[in-house]
């Protein structure tokens, strides 16, 4: 399999592809050639062609999980210490040159961000809500006392990555592409203090389920002894330091069976926060409770989505402190996040007694409306009343 597409990713790489002017927002893609950057104050990125074909890469789409398959291109651009951004530029996918004394490196100076393109039956691909990531970016970015690229920039970067690499965008209904936004400190520092340098870069890859449990229930554990976040902390931006302290617990988590851990708060060792890529949400009757943000928890945007969603369709949604005795006492739980979309949960286990929640196996009725909902709005399947997807020719 991995043979395969490697040898598909060369043959067409290798021949370059053809050449297709892109006409989206009156941007153009830039040529595939090294050139140096010229700082422009955070503009998005002109130039004139790009390669493409319209071809779909050739993959085992029926069985496509969550992991990483190289693709043709990412995008990249540079911010010196003035704080503006260069022009970007696509170019072949590949590793990048970091000195080891980049901040990012020894001082976890760094941010990312997650969303998707999904192909609809038409052809055209639709890409969900890009400007909130770009946004959620630029506060992260602050936080972490790093310039950040525009809204206009980060967006038209995203367009031009996917629109790279759309043969790599999945069949409609076979998975969608993970685009994957990097901020980080690539400039070389030797003492505690902000990099130099920065770096803004953008590589996609076509994934299927996050849980290979697909949407079906998944069973959480509530981890009482490590803590994702606590108070003043860097809790609530997407920062990489977040994703490497859950990893322990994780890991011992799936050794025990389980498919991931739900964390309590830092203070008071009762209430939910979030599980360890995703957030939480308790149905109890018609009212659908999630933890409310306080800067320990990232303000998923799949979660405002949800939000938005269950409120349009009559449920009650409180934003609130929600305790582990609610949770165990609720009809239905589900996670929410970009990655897993809506993924509802079977069982939670705290300090050794297991709760199963009901469903039609094991997926309850609110999980799986706003699941359709939101997926049908995601693939173009139903009219975007909301105005949350954009359309690339």
């Amino acid at each position: 399999y991995l043979s395969t597409v490697g040898s598909t990713r060369r043959t067409a790489v290798a021949a370059l592809l053809r050449e297709t002017e892109i006409q989206t927002r009156g941007y153009s893609m830039p040529t595939l050639h090294h050139k140096d950057h010229t700082a422009v104050g955070c503009q998005a990125s002109v130039a004139t062609k790009y390669m493409e074909t319209d071809d779909i890469v050739d993959l085992d789409w029926e069985n496509l999980g969550f992991g990483l398959v190289d693709t043709d291109f990412m995008y990249m651009a540079k911010c010196g210490p003035d704080g503006n951004f260069s022009n970007g530029e696509i170019l072949p996918f590949g590793p990048i040159a970091l000195s080891p004394s980049a901040g990012v490196l020894n001082y976890g100076q760094g941010l990312f961000e997650g969303l998707k393109a999904y192909r609809k039956t038409d052809g055209y691909i639709l890409l969900f809500r890009p400007e909130e990531n770009a946004v959620r970016m630029k506060n992260g970015s602050d936080r972490m006392c790093m310039p950040a690229p525009s809204v206009e920039q980060f967006v038209d970067a995203v367009k031009q990555t996917v629109l790279a690499n759309k043969r790599w965008v999945p069949p409609t209904g076979k998975g969608s592409l993970y685009i994957r936004p990097l901020l980080i400190g690539s400039g070389a520092i030797l003492g505690l203090a902000p990099a130099p340098e920065y770096t803004f870069l953008i590589y996609v890859s076509p994934v299927g389920n996050y849980f290979k449990e697909g949407l079906a229930p998944i069973n959480l554990i509530i981890e009482d002894n490590f803590h994702r976040a606590a108070p003043g902390g860097t809790g609530g931006v997407k920062t990489i330091g977040n994703y490497a302290s859950v990893l322990k617990a994780q890991r011992t988590a799936k050794e025990k069976g389980y498919s991931d851990v739900l964390y309590l708060d830092a203070v008071h060792n009762k209430y939910l926060e979030e599980v360890s890529s995703c957030n939480i949400f308790v149905v109890k009757g018609n009212a659908i409770s999630t933890p409310a943000i306080e800067g320990t928890i990232l303000p998923g945007i799949t979660r405002k989505s949800i939000i938005e969603v269950a409120e349009s369709k009559g449920y009650k949604v409180e934003e609130r402190h929600v305790s582990v005795d609610e949770l165990l006492d609720a009809d239905e739980v589900f996670c929410t996040g970009t990655a897993v979309v809506v993924s509802p949960v079977g069982s939670i286990t705290y300090k050794g007694k297991r709760v199963e929640y009901d469903g039609n196996q094991g997926v309850g009725v609110v999980s799986q409306q706003l699941y359709t909902s939101l997926t049908s709005l995601q693939m173009g399947h139903t009219e975007d009343r909301m105005g949350w997807t954009v359309q690339l020719n």
